[in-house]
C-alpha cells in the first residue's frame, strides 16, 4: 500500500499534474463562492476538456474542482449570509452572526482549518479502509435511505430550539415545493399549471438565493431606513487565536466524523451530513445554547462535516461504482466515457490511476489551505464596505446566479417570490433551513419511498422490517418529540419540588 501510495505521490507531483489541482483547487473555490453555479454543473462544463488528458489528469481535476467548492462556499454564507453551495446553508447560521460581530477573519479562517482537518482525514480513511468502509453501504436499500431522510428532516427540529411545530410546518412547505416537476414514477406533470419551465421542478439555487440573499437584501433596506441597522463592530484580528481553535477542535473532530458516516452512503451528500452533524452537535457539546448566536463551533463544525462528506463520497464511487449525489454522478459519467467502469476491481485494474488520485488528494488539500488561509484578510475586508454599495452588488450577482441556471424570467420571478416569503418568514420567527432542506431531499426522498413499496408490493411495513430504517425512523421520533419531552418533565419535576418545600 505505501509503495503504492509513494507512487501516486510521484504522478501527483509532476509539474503538470500539479498545475492541474492548483487550476482545479481555484476553479472550485470561485465556483463555490459564486451562488447558482455550484460543482455539479461546473464539472458537467468540463466534461469535454478531460477528452485529451490522461485518465489520472483528468481525475485530479474533477476532485479538485469537486472538493475545492466545499471550501469556497462557506465565504458568502460567513461575508454576506449566501450559502455558496447547498453544504454551505448551515454555515450561514453561525458564520454570518461572527462576521456582523466583526470577527468575519475568525470565522473563514476557521473553516478552512476544519476544512483541511476533514478532507485529509476523509482521504486518510479512503487509503486505508476504503474497499471494507463501502462494503456496509450496501446495507442501504430504498427503505433505508427513505428512514435515513426523515431522520434528517426530524433533527431540524433542533435549529429552532423547543419550537418544533414552525420547524415542521417550513420541512413541510419545503417537500410541497420539491414535489413540482415531472413525477417520477408516471411521467405525469405535477403543480406546473402548464408551464414548461416548471417542468424540470424548482431548482434549490432558486430558493436559496430568494430565501437568504433577497431577504437579507429587504430587511437591509428597512433597518437602514428605520435607522436600525446594526453597525459591524471592527475586527480587533483578522487571524483565528489558538485558544479558538483549541476551543473548536472538538466540533472539528464530531463533524469530521458524523459528516464521513453520512457522506459515504450513496445518494446522502454533503448537505445532508452538514445538518445531522450540527444537530448532534447541539445535542453533544458543551453549551449548546451558544450555538446559533456567534458560536466558532457553529462554522468548524457544518464545513468540517461537507468537506468530510465531499471525500466520503469518492468510498463508493471509486469502490462499487455508486454516486453520493450530483457530482460524484459527473464523475462516474466522465470514467465511463475514458473506458474506466469503478467498481470492486478498480484498485486491481487501475491502481496507477487510484493512487494517483488519492495522492492528489492530500495535495489538494493542502493547497487549498495554501490558497485560502491568506486570502481570509481580503475576504474579511468586504464587512468593512457600506451596506448601500454592498447589497446592490450582492443583489446583481444573485440575479445572474439565477439566470445563469436556465436563462428564465420563471426562476426569476420564483427568486423574488421566494425573498418576499423568506422575509415573512423571518419576521414570524419560522426557520428558513428546513425548508431548504426539506426542498433538497425531497425528490431522493420520494424516489426512495416508492422505490422500497415497489419492492415490498405497497406495504409500508418495509420500513418496519428493516433493522436499519426501524432504528433510524425510532430516532427521528426521538428528535421530534424528547425536547417537549424533557421540557414537560423539568416543569413537572420543579412544580413538584415547590409543593413539597412550600408544605
Amino acid at each position: 500500500m505505501f509503495e503504492h501510495l509513494i507512487n501516486g505521490f510521484g504522478v501527483a507531483l509532476q509539474p503538470f499534474n500539479l498545475l492541474i489541482a492548483l487550476v482545479g483547487c481555484l476553479i472550485g473555490t470561485v465556483i463555490g463562492v459564486l451562488p447558482g453555479l455550484g460543482p455539479t454543473a461546473t464539472l458537467a462544463m468540463l466534461i469535454p476538456l478531460i477528452f485529451s488528458m490522461p485518465p489520472a489528469t483528468a481525475l485530479i481535476l474533477l476532485t479538485s474542482v469537486y472538493y475545492g467548492s466545499m471550501y469556497g462556499g462557506s465565504t458568502t454564507s460567513i461575508l454576506v449570509n449566501i450559502p455558496g453551495e447547498s453544504a454551505s446553508v448551515i454555515t450561514t447560521i453561525d458564520g454570518h452572526k461572527m462576521a456582523m460581530q466583526g470577527r468575519a477573519g475568525p470565522a473563514l479562517a476557521i473553516a478552512a482549518i476544519g476544512s483541511f482537518i476533514a478532507g485529509t482525514f476523509a482521504v486518510v480513511v479512503l487509503t486505508f479502509l476504503g474497499a471494507p468502509v463501502a462494503e456496509y453501504a450496501l446495507h442501504f436499500g430504498p427503505a433505508e435511505f427513505f428512514a435515513l431522510m426523515v431522520f434528517g428532516l426530524a433533527t431540524v427540529a433542533s435549529l429552532t430550539g423547543t419550537n418544533v411545530t414552525k420547524s415542521v410546518v417550513t420541512t413541510c412547505l419545503g417537500l410541497m415545493i420539491s414535489t413540482v416537476g415531472i413525477d417520477l414514477v408516471s411521467g405525469a406533470p405535477r403543480y406546473t399549471f402548464g408551464n414548461p419551465f416548471l417542468q424540470d421542478g424548482i431548482d434549490f439555487v432558486v430558493v436559496a438565493i430568494g430565501m437568504f440573499a433577497f431577504t437579507e437584501v429587504i430587511i437591509t433596506a428597512r433597518e437602514v431606513r428605520e435607522g436600525t441597522r446594526a453597525e459591524v463592530v471592527k475586527a480587533a484580528g483578522i487571524w483565528v487565536s489558538w485558544k479558538e481553535v483549541v476551543y473548536s477542535l472538538p466540533s472539528i473532530a464530531r463533524g469530521t466524523f458524523f459528516g464521513f458516516l453520512v457522506g459515504m452512503l450513496p445518494g446522502a451528500g454533503a448537505t445532508l451530513s452538514t445538518f445531522i452533524a450540527y444537530n448532534l452537535e447541539k445535542r453533544i457539546c458543551k453549551n449548546p445554547e451558544l450555538l446559533g448566536t456567534g458560536d466558532i463551533r457553529g462554522v468548524a463544525n457544518p464545513e468540517s462535516s461537507n468537506n468530510a462528506a465531499s471525500g466520503a463520497s469518492l468510498v463508493p464511487l471509486l469502490t462499487l461504482g455508486l454516486p453520493g449525489g450530483g457530482a460524484t454522478a459527473i464523475m462516474l459519467g466522465a470514467l465511463m466515457m475514458l473506458d474506466i467502469t469503478p467498481g470492486p476491481l478498480m484498485f486491481e485494474k487501475h491502481a496507477g490511476m487510484i493512487w494517483a488520485l488519492i495522492a492528489s488528494m492530500y495535495v489538494g488539500n493542502a493547497l487549498l489551505l495554501i490558497l485560502n488561509w491568506p486570502l481570509v484578510n481580503v475576504f474579511a475586508r468586504i464587512m468593512t464596505v457600506p451596506v448601500k454599495y454592498l447589497m446592490p452588488i450582492v443583489l446583481v450577482i444573485s440575479t445572474i446566479g439565477v439566470w445563469s441556471l436556465s436563462y428564465s424570467e420563471v426562476d426569476l420571478i420564483l427568486t423574488a417570490g421566494a425573498g418576499m416569503l423568506g422575509y415573512y418568514m423571518r419576521m414570524h420567527k419560522y426557520p428558513v433551513e428546513p425548508l431548504i432542506l426539506g426542498l433538497i431531499l425531497g425528490g431522493r426522498m420520494e424516489q426512495a419511498y416508492r422505490q422500497a413499496l415497489i419492492i415490498s408490493k405497497g406495504s409500508n411495513l418495509v420500513f418496519l422490517q428493516h433493522p436499519i430504517s426501524l432504528v433510524l425512523l425510532i430516532g427521528a421520533l426521538l428528535f421530534l418529540f424528547l425536547p417537549t419531552l424533557l421540557a414537560r418533565s423539568k416543569q413537572f419535576y420543579m412544580a413538584r419540588k415547590t409543593s413539597v418545600e412550600a408544605a
